[in-house]
């Protein structure tokens, strides 16, 4: 997808001569910029665990009892 992004002149020159130094496009570093900032404010997997915790049904009992129904 393309979008347009106003982007201060100095941060211009600064991703110009980043792009210089890695031989990348402006488009490949901020791609790459944006993976890295995802990857940075992605929730822990570990935020999954307990899930079930405060819940009175066992879990396999649950699972089978949704199985039944197939």
């Amino acid at each position: 997808m393309r979008t347009l992004v106003d982007i201060p002149e100095r941060q211009i020159k600064d991703l110009a001569a980043i792009c210089l130094s890695e031989k990348i496009s402006r488009a490949e570093l901020v791609r790459r910029a944006i993976s890295a900032y995802l990857e940075k404010k992605k929730p822990p997997t570990t935020a999954a665990f307990g899930l079930w915790r405060e819940r009175s049904v066992d879990g396999l009992a649950y699972q089978e009892q949704l199985r039944s129904e197939w």
